[in-house]
């Protein structure tokens, strides 16, 4: 028998009118605020499917600009994105594809911090407000960004997930999730750890430095 919970009947607490073209759409967005460290100098959203198709009336476009901008579902200045960004000194730009999609409810953002330093993710908006993220800088990733989240760019050799997870054991950081996905044997690699605490900037510095092979690391 399915246990129905609280939010299964009330959804999430969010700025509406929908929970995956709205509150979904700026979830995603806060994944590019966070991996920015909250320093979004320019960016491009791409929607795609449905969120392309019905994103001007549900306010998709804008509640993905307000999450890029660090802007929760549940703020009222949701609806502000683009003055909000005017403000910050940011310039965010929209476009609408027709191209097909995995996901119906799909965007593609790409982005640029103040630092200059560029990336790209692809998430998806799965339903009552709840995201996936599929891609991160061209690597096929999937995480829900329900939990503090890894990330660990590196070269696929032997040693690198014992040394970055030791890290966490002596910190005292419980691993609940974990996936590695790589390019090819001996190539690019991502490990993808969804803790129960977050990570400090300390820890981050630590497992950069662990291993020559790590070429960046991210925490969300």
């Amino acid at each position: 028998m399915k246990t129905t919970s609280v939010f299964d009947i009330i959804g999430p607490r969010m700025v509406g009118p929908s929970s995956s073209h709205t509150a979904g759409a700026a979830r995603i967005g806060l994944v590019a605020n966070k991996l920015a460290s909250g320093s979004i100098d320019k960016a491009h959203i791409t929607l795609y499917g449905s969120f392309a198709q019905t994103g001007r009336g549900h306010g998709t476009d804008k509640a993905i600009a307000a999450g890029l901008l660090g802007v929760e579902p549940n703020n009222a200045s949701l609806r502000y994105a683009m003055l909000l960004a005017e403000g910050a000194g940011a310039s965010i730009t929209i476009s609408y594809s027709s191209d097909e999609c995995e996901h119906p409810n799909t965007a593609r953002i790409d982005f640029e911090t103040k630092q200059g330093k560029k990336y790209s993710l692809l998430g998806q908006s799965i339903g009552g407000g709840n995201i996936k993220i599929v891609e991160v800088n061209g690597m096929e990733v999937e995480f829900s960004g329900n939990y503090p989240t890894l990330i660990v760019f590196y070269n696929d050799v032997p040693g690198v997930i014992t040394k970055v997870t030791s890290l966490l054991s002596l910190e005292g950081i419980n691993v609940a999730f974990m996936k590695v996905f790589r390019s090819a044997r001996r190539m690019n690699a991502c490990m993808i750890i969804e803790t129960d605490a977050p990570i400090d900037d300390a820890l981050l510095w630590q497992i950069n430095e662990c291993d020559p092979t790590i070429a960046e690391v991210c925490s969300i």
